[in-house]
């Protein structure tokens, strides 16, 4: 859990050590001034700023909570920018701030004490409600990112006690602390995991359809990584890097790095340098005291016992600054002040527990007036209560049109729920993963038919609540549901596609391995080629084949070593030794490797477990790695046959679009004639970069061609797209 709670932890310690010192600042400020009789108004505007923050946070979370999943994508994406801009403009405030912090609270306080306990009050809420407002907008943004809260709140929370302990250390003068190096070496972490921040947040928009590229992937190592390895979970937590990550991703995280890091580091070798021109000398204070001068970035904490404590100087030694005695004069002309202030306002006087109780309580009723109303659900749109217990509780016939339903889980457990036509099983819209306790909305077209909602627990038995009849209104577009054993034939041609496949390999990769026995290169080139397109062919079945895929048709990409790891084998190790002047000898163990753990998938996989859901996604996501791998070049070794494996994989699309035609075509027959075209025209652009059995290198292409490849593959995908929903196994009643 502390690779969740580090980035919490350091914006805990950060910002609780900032809002500390205002606060020590403040209280030492006040003290020294002989007027601890406004101490209590200080507080006050402390536990204003709590509570503001504390309600920003519970506003955001029940904000997010009633939205749909892809706008909840977006508004945590766009929160996530936001959070990194106020981390950002922190970061170089403090940088900047850290040597005349002490001074400028110093006047805030004496303006305020001329203007009355109002203006004081002010004066703390506002020092102190920037940082919980930055700490509320940073936790939830990376309790969002790791997916759970009790790690970021853990290591906030810690974050903030010692924060408190170092406060009280400086303000007690039993701890030095040189702030301006604290303050420069935290503010570069920081930039770093804002960084994360702000490419996890492109993506969430991304994912939201707010930016584009979504398929756009400039890596992905999630093959090639153990994504449950301490190393990959601490470099996920800490720096939200992720082993896939799109080209905006990697275009955000990269130049805000290098733009942010820069001037941050430029500006501290700036103020490194020695002051050109002697310091002004102090200014005279209200009381007549000289005001301390902090050396170094020190941030001054006068303590009220041991006279004046300083932050901690670039030498270690803290100033010696004696406080000065108040004048007589003035001390007078304050008691004075106070007791007509008390004459006037003593036939009115106000309890002393009602401001502090005010300032706390507002924020929290304003909180809970946007969770209530802000988040309220649309006019007219009827709660449904989804459980095993209460399966559409609440419904009634609706008018027909567009209609907007607020599902609410009102049981102990994560459910889908859907709405259907009982008759025929025909599901209008859907939601999955609604959480226990959480509202979401379900916008679905009503026309004339029979309804009802189908709730499916989370290892519970689904139930089909009562249904309702609707007269009149235009067609509805409804889909036919898929049952695991409508799949059932699909997947009992495709496995024995895949089965036939795998005997031909078997063939093609014994063939490879005896043209390198014999000292024979060319031909092992060839046939290296034509075994590696069969097994590209077999594209939906990777999944399934388990540790086999790695060791066949693994990449170098995250190996220690390399090309030249000792874990790098299969078809792209023999690929780097056959197109970089590898002998025959030193090749054929390979081949022979390769061989065998064909031979090894072969009997393995009739054995294999092959989820029938799988067909349905894979029609996707084969040209989705397509475009990410093989059309960037990303996987050729040397051979430059990147085109034919991208053939080779449209090759096991069209058989696996074979294989689940009549699925499609009942459902969606539209949509199977423009994915037969598109398919034809990314055909036709392939076939023109292979002649005469030589197949041209992606990086070969001109621009044009290149263009138009993606843009074909792309538009495909997009068609493909819908056919995992549309033949998505729904459990029924």
């Amino acid at each position: 859990m502390w690779d969740d709670a580090f980035p919490s932890f350091l914006i805990g310690l950060r910002e609780g050590l900032e809002a500390g010192l205002i606060v020590s600042i403040l209280v030492a400020t006040l003290v020294r001034a002989g007027a601890k009789s406004r101490l209590p108004q200080v507080w006050t505007g402390v536990l204003a700023a709590i509570a503001l923050a504390m309600s920003f946070g519970a506003v955001l979370t029940f904000t997010a909570a009633s939205l749909s999943a892809t706008a909840q994508e977006s508004f945590g994406g766009t929160l996530s920018i936001i959070a990194v801009a106020f981390v950002t403009a922190m970061v170089f405030w403090m940088r900047r701030s850290a040597r005349s912090l002490s001074g400028e609270i110093k006047e805030k306080v004496t303006g305020a004490l001329a203007m009355g306990s109002g203006m004081l009050i002010v004066t703390s809420f506002l020092a102190v409600g920037r940082e919980g407002l930055e700490t509320a907008l940073f936790l939830w943004t990376t309790a969002r990112a790791a997916g759970e809260s009790v790690g970021p709140m853990i290591g906030a929370g810690v974050g903030l006690v010692i924060a408190a302990g170092l406060c009280w250390g400086l303000y007690r003068r039993v701890l030095k602390i040189n702030l301006t190096k604290f303050f420069t070496a935290t503010g570069a972490v920081l930039i770093v995991i804002a960084a994360g921040v702000l490419g996890y947040g492109l993506r969430d928009l991304q994912e939201g359809g707010v930016l584009p590229g979504k398929a756009a992937f400039a890596f992905d190592l999630s093959q090639s990584i153990d994504p449950s390895a301490w190393y990959t979970t601490l470099v996920q937590g800490v720096f939200n890097l992720m082993p896939a990550m799109t080209w905006l991703q990697v275009i955000g995280y990269a130049g805000y790095l290098a733009i942010v890091m820069t001037l941050f580091v430029r500006g501290v070798r700036t103020a490194a340098k020695p002051a050109p021109k002697p310091a002004p000398a102090p200014a005279a204070q209200p009381n007549g005291e000289q005001a301390p001068v902090a050396k170094d970035g020190a941030a001054e904490v006068a303590s009220a016992e041991e006279g004046p404590a300083e932050g901690e100087t670039a030498d270690g030694d803290a100033p010696e600054t004696q406080p000065t005695a108040q004048p007589e004069s003035e001390s007078a002309s304050e008691s004075a002040s106070e007791s007509a202030s008390e004459s006037a306002g003593a036939g009115r006087k106000r309890p002393a527990w009602l401001v502090p109780v005010a300032v706390v309580a507002v924020p929290a009723v304003v909180a809970g007036g946007i969770v209530a109303f802000g988040t309220s659900k649309p006019a007219g749109a009827p709660t449904i209560a989804v459980s095993e217990k209460e399966c559409g509780k609440g419904f009634t016939a609706p008018k027909p049109g567009r209609q907007t339903f607020q599902m609410q889980n009102t049981g102990d457990k994560t459910s889908e729920v859907y709405l259907v036509d009982p008759g025929t099983n025909a599901v209008y819209g859907e939601i999955e993963g609604l959480a226990p306790g959480t509202t979401r909305d379900l916008v679905a077209t009503i026309a004339g038919g029979s309804y009802a909602w189908r709730c499916v627990p989370t290892g519970g038995k689904a139930v089909t609540s009562a249904a309702v009849r609707v007269s009149g209104g235009g067609g509805a577009k409804a889909v036919v549901p898929v049952a695991e054993q409508d799949l059932a034939a699909p997947l009992r041609a495709y496995k024995q596609y895949v089965d036939h496949g795998l005997a031909t390999l078997t063939d093609q990769t014994q063939k490879l391995s005896d043209d390198l026995a014999g000292d024979d290169l060319d031909a092992a080139r060839t046939d290296w080629l034509t075994a590696h397109r069969t097994y590209s062919s077999l594209g939906a079945a990777y999944g399934t084949f388990e540790d086999f895929d790695k060791k066949i048709n693994g990449r170098a990409d995250g190996l220690p070593d390399g090309v030249h790891d000792k874990d790098f084998t299969g078809f792209h190790r023999i690929e780097y030794g056959l197109w970089h002047g590898a002998s025959a000898a030193e090749l054929s163990g390979p081949a022979q490797q390769l061989h065998d753990d064909v031979v090894g998938l072969r009997k393995a996989f009739p054995t294999q477990a092959f989820d029938p859901g799988d067909l349905p996604l894979r029609t996707h996501e084969i040209l989705e790695n397509t475009l990410q791998f093989e059309l960037t070049g990303d996987t050729d070794e040397g051979s430059g046959s990147n085109l034919a494996t991208a053939d080779a994989n449209l090759a096991g699309t069209q058989e696996l679009l074979n294989v689940l035609r009549p699925l499609i075509a009942k459902r969606e027959p539209q949509l199977l004639a423009s994915i037969e075209s598109d398919i034809a025209r990314m055909q036709k652009l392939l076939d023109d970069a292979h002649h005469d059995g030589t197949w041209t290198p992606v990086e070969k292409l001109d621009a044009t061609t290149r263009q138009r490849l993606n843009g074909v593959t792309g538009q495909l995908l997009e068609h493909l797209a819908p056919v995992p929903d549309l033949l998505e196994i729904r459990k029924s009643a």
